[in-house]
């Protein structure tokens, strides 16, 4: 009996090893989206096609994840509040005023009664956390001493070095699991690039990116972490976390039961909980998180229905040359900007320089998705962004870029326009802002050729590499420690 039992067991667990390897190698178009692609890419001087597969070196500062930190992530997946965010935010150093009371907190409440915290030296709560330092996470997170993702980069400058620091959100960041972020790529090129122009110099990149930000807390991890490294070039890719077009519907419409809010409110149960986190890892999980939910969304992929509203432009605001003075800028522009502006600054009072790059967002009037496989486009653009239509967002996703470049080119700021050259390919993405491993690739590859001409332009005139740095700020204190509470009592 016990023989035919463990025969079974491992016939399954074969079957189910055997699905994944094919649902994979059936996804595996992903790798060919993104490649078809190339060829409509210009390139910049010196480069070829073929670096495009290269992966950078093994992080030398990934480590084995302690038997404790495993532990408590399989708590988490236990609890029946698991999920990536939950399991990632048990590794995060949590800013100790952000936190307050953790049992009065609206979201940290429900961490499994311990949290690493640390104490901003501002006194204030932005940014709400940083990663830990010289950790290595169960998701697969690796993170350098300042809590960035990525490899060991030195505190002192070193000679003949160009460091490039990428400031912005999830999608700077990317997903933990994902094997490398786009900033790493960028890096990896760009040393090939400098080795095949026999240029004796060296790029070091740093990804200051983090997930759940905004531009108010990327203005304060710009002053607190990025600055004291002194970086010559500061790139700054974000336009999600603040993206609302609440502000442009004098009365949104009364709530009705849509096909958004009943999938919305629809919890799933013990099963689907294990299949939602199971679906960020593995392919398999995420075709039968498809096939189960096919019943709840239109067959046909196309956006779902929406309630009536009227959008309401600002008066007298030129859409094409919007005046960038103006607070009543849509999709909170105008505080994005001001906090641009301490970015800006700070960054030149370190001798270095902004760059501002354009947002990719996955969304156009009529577009038709395939229910299964992009269910999770689906979910962000008629559940995420509800009530607002396709063609709205697309408006405002395109408004937002042209604000930006025009403010790049007021400050006479480089403008890296990603969002032209990257393909509006569902294959390459997650949801409508976050890509799929090769989508990551991909944008990484649209950056770096935009960086080429740019970088160029300083080693020709000879302001890079820098030979003096002027003094920079002394790097706020980071000692992440534990604390426990019980919110049960």
């Amino acid at each position: 009996m016990l023989k035919n039992v463990l025969l079974v067991a491992v016939t399954i667990a074969l079957c189910t090893v055997a699905a994944e390897f094919m649902v994979r190698w059936l996804d595996s178009g992903d790798d060919l989206a993104a490649r078809q692609y190339l060829d409509k890419i210009p390139l910049a001087p010196g480069v070829e096609r073929s670096w495009f597969a290269e992966d950078p070196p093994p992080l030398p500062n990934r480590r084995a994840v302690p038997a404790e930190w495993r532990a408590l992530d399989l708590e988490i997946a236990q609890s029946g509040v698991s999920g990536p965010t939950r399991r990632a935010d048990a590794f995060k150093a949590w800013n100790s005023v952000f936190v307050g009371d953790p049992c009065q907190h609206p979201y940290l409440k429900d961490a499994p009664g311990r949290l690493f915290v640390y104490d901003p030296p501002d006194g204030l709560p932005r940014p709400p956390y940083r990663f830990l330092p010289d950790a290595t996470s169960p998701i697969g997170l690796v993170t350098n001493a300042y809590g960035f993702r990525g490899p060991p980069v030195p505190l002192a400058r070193q000679p003949k070095t160009i460091r490039i620091a990428f400031i912005g959100a999830s999608t700077t960041v990317a997903s933990h699991n994902f094997p490398y972020s786009y900033p790493e790529y960028v890096g990896q090129w760009l040393n090939h690039w400098a080795a095949a122009q026999k240029l004796d110099v060296r790029f070091e990149v740093l990804n200051a990116g983090r997930e759940s930000i905004n531009s108010k807390d990327i203005a304060v991890i710009m002053r607190e972490e990025v600055a004291p490294l002194e970086p010559d070039l500061v790139v700054y890719y974000e336009g999600a976390n603040q993206f609302s077009l609440r502000s442009l519907v004098s009365k949104l419409p009364p709530t009705q039961q849509s096909y958004a809010e009943q999938v919305e409110k629809k919890q799933p149960g013990f099963f689907g909980r294990i299949l939602r986190d199971l679906a960020y890892e593995y392919a398999l999980a995420r075709r039968l998180q498809g096939l189960l939910a096919s019943g709840e969304v239109r067959q046909d992929g196309g956006e779902w229905k929406k309630p009536d509203y009227k959008l309401v432009w600002p008066p007298g605001l030129d859409e094409r040359d919007p005046d960038l003075t103006r607070v009543d800028l849509p999709v909170n522009l105008f505080t994005i900007l001001r906090d641009l502006d301490r970015v800006r600054t700070e960054t030149s009072a370190l001798g270095g320089e902004l760059a501002l790059a354009s947002f990719v967002w996955l969304v156009s009037d009529g577009m038709v998705l395939d229910p299964e496989r992009h269910r999770a486009i689906l979910e962000y653009l008629n559940i995420g962004q509800a009530p607002f239509r396709y063609r709205d967002l697309a408006r405002l996703a395109a408004f937002q870029n042209r604000v930006f470049a025009k403010y790049a080119a007021e400050h006479k700021l480089d403008f890296l326009d990603v969002a032209r050259w990257m393909p509006q390919d569902p294959n390459l993405f997650i949801d409508a802002i976050h890509g799929t491993p090769e989508g990551v690739r991909l944008r990484g590859w649209i950056m770096f050729q935009l960086l080429v001409p740019l970088i160029e332009r300083h080693l020709a005139d000879g302001t890079w590499p820098r030979k003096e740095f002027p003094p920079a700020p002394v790097p706020a204190p980071f000692k992440p420690r534990q604390i426990t509470f019980d919110c049960k009592k």
